[in-house]
């Protein structure tokens, strides 16, 4: 292992940006000691966003790796050189599936699954939506599923004053759901395209091997919460606004446009031309849309253009790691590697290794994703997530805490665990 001076200098700013990430509740809570509107609030406001971390220092990168190098054009090429193509689809995909009635027609499929379940209409959507929802990752991509289920919990639940233990209890659950619950097909999570093809994984292995052991593991998870806070879930009541008229035409309209995207996921300028299409849609019907989220989708499209940047400059530690463990030690150091370093990237470098085994393959891909809610960064579509719902009432508007998040994720990771490796 004999890293560049640049390599180093890259782990170095990886890490800080990692502690960085641990650090965002601080940076809010001193931006409230200086006057509202004041440049020190507002730049420890702008510290404090979790999604801008990665990009911030992914800029340090640029410019430390042109001093390094000697040269701009240095680092110039380097950045040409790699895939920005999950950032800017995560961005598409969050965009359309936030709309309206995308949301709307999803709320409809999941109150007529929770209507099969005899408790509390507050019990049975959640259950629905976390055990069944999160599944939808594997056919309409994570990141949309994410978009979708976190607008929705956020409606439900976030808003409405749920306590801080539920509502830590649930993002974990959420990030640990969507993380695996995309693994019943070979197209749909950003892990799984990493290495599908290159191992000649398809739908029946994916099935198999995958998908019976998440959506186990999503049921179980899911049940064990709704238990643990029954009383509370159960208090709840459903909205009582009735839901807004939209035409089935619109709503067909923005499902076909979310297929196109999603069809097109890795051809950015294609998906990026239909996204310039859904806007002028949304223009045209305004009186049945709601304000886009531009902003949460170029926050997180930001976030995940921070990791792609320092993403390749860590193989020189990576690869020898993965290439010096067995089984049982690839799965669970995956599990816990994917805590710092987002599992597309990680199944992405372990892919390039050279003659792994079938179990040193399914065990990478397996502890990835099963360590995939345990931070913020573990997963592409965490950051859409957290940034649907760290503004809501539950978190008392100083965003998602990171420590809380990993306690509230242990949970649902060991039952994954239990389902994807001890089983």
């Amino acid at each position: 292992m004999n890293p560049t001076s640049t390599q180093i200098l890259a782990t170095t700013l990886f890490a800080i940006a990692v502690l960085h990430t641990f650090c965002v509740k601080k940076f809010a809570h001193w931006a409230h000691k200086y006057p509202p509107g004041s440049l020190q609030e507002n730049l420890l406001h702008f510290l404090a966003e979790t999604e801008i971390v990665f990009g911030i220092w992914a800029a340090a990168l640029f410019l430390a790796y042109s001093a390094v190098e000697k040269s701009f054009e240095a680092s110039v090429k380097y950045i040409e050189d790699l895939d920005f193509t999950e950032p800017k689809f995560v961005l598409a995909v969050m965009v359309v599936a936030a709309t309206r009635p995308v949301v709307q027609l999803a709320e409809y499929l999941i109150l007529g699954v929770s209507r099969l379940i005899p408790v509390a209409e507050s019990v049975a959507f959640y259950f629905s939506a976390l055990a069944v929802g999160s599944l939808l990752g594997s056919f309409i991509t994570e990141p949309a599923a994410m978009t979708l289920l976190a607008t929705l919990l956020k409606q439900r639940y976030f808003d409405r004053g749920i306590s801080s233990r539920l509502a830590y209890a649930t993002i974990g659950l959420l990030f640990v759901n969507v993380s695996i619950g995309g693994t019943l097909t070979h197209f749909a999570a950003p892990p799984v395209l990493m290495v599908a093809s290159k191992w000649e994984w398809g739908l029946t292995h994916m099935l198999s091997h995958f998908g019976w052991r998440a959506a186990a593991a999503c049921v179980v998870s899911t049940l064990v919460i709704v238990v643990q806070f029954y009383g509370e879930l159960s208090r709840l009541q459903p909205p009582q606004q009735k839901p807004r008229f939209i035409p089935v035409w619109l709503t067909t309209a923005h499902v076909l446009f979310l297929a196109t995207v999603v069809f097109f996921s890795h051809h950015a300028d294609v998906f990026f031309g239909v996204l310039m299409l859904f806007l002028g849609l949304v223009t045209a019907t305004r009186e049945y849309q709601d304000p886009l989220k531009l902003k949460e989708g170029l926050l997180v499209g930001f976030f995940l253009a921070g990791l792609v940047t320092f993403g390749k400059l860590q193989q020189w530690w990576l690869e020898p790691l993965i290439q010096s463990l067995n089984g049982g030690a690839l799965y669970y150091g995956a599990t816990a590697l994917t805590a710092i370093t987002d599992n597309a990237a990680l199944t992405l470098l372990g892919s390039s290794v050279p003659n792994l085994t079938d179990e040193l393959k399914y065990a990478l891909l397996a502890g990835a994703v099963s360590g995939g809610g345990l931070t913020v960064i573990a997963n592409a579509p965490n950051p859409a997530g957290a940034g649907i719902l760290q503004s809501s009432a539950a978190f008392a508007g100083e965003g998602i805490n990171p420590g809380k998040l990993f306690v509230g994720a242990l949970m649902p990771t060991a039952i994954a665990i239990i389902f994807f490796w001890v089983l």
